[in-house]
């Protein structure tokens, strides 16, 4: 299996961060390729990691989901991070998870519909075993918010994702 990206799955790459639901036809035209070998590319790059799913991206407040934070969350002593985070990964209001340097260990980004709903969160989350402190702030406004990554032509980094501490 191939071990890079070249310029054309790049731009393919670019393309679909822009608009995932674009034609393959479209996507065609713009890398001068015939719909099968876009296709084709576009199958290897989902086989290799490179490109893991299509979503939707929805207006939260649209669902009343009004109030954006961010929580600093300290755990007490890195043996009890993995039973953290298996406790709060699936929680309903969690939309990102991740551990940290500096103040804290981890940090929850979650959308509430209220000031009340974070606050049961909030109470849920500081019950969970192993949780000495949080901090919250709440979004006032957001200018820009993706997930889209540049790309560009390179050798394709292999991990381990149970292991993400080896990362060069």
């Amino acid at each position: 299996m191939a071990r890079s990206i070249d310029e054309i799955d790049a731009k393919i790459l670019e393309l679909l961060q822009e608009e995932g639901r674009m034609k393959r036809s479209d996507v065609a035209d713009e890398v001068d390729l015939s719909i099968s070998a876009v296709s084709e590319r576009m199958r290897k790059l989902e086989e290799r990691g490179v490109i893991q799913g299509y979503k939707a991206i929805v207006d939260p407040k649209r669902l009343h989901l009004d109030i954006t934070a961010f929580i600093r969350v300290s755990v007490d002593g890195s043996e009890q991070y993995p039973a953290f985070v298996d406790e709060v990964i699936d929680m309903e209001p969690v939309l990102e998870v991740h551990s940290i340097t500096g103040a804290g260990s981890h940090v929850l980004k979650v959308r509430t519909k209220n000031t009340t709903t974070l606050e049961r969160f909030l109470s849920k989350i500081q019950a969970v075993p192993g949780v000495t402190q949080t901090t919250t702030s709440i979004v006032l406004s957001t200018f820009e918010e993706s997930r889209a990554v540049p790309a560009e032509p390179m050798e394709l980094y292999d991990y381990d994702e149970d292991n993400v501490s080896s990362a060069p």
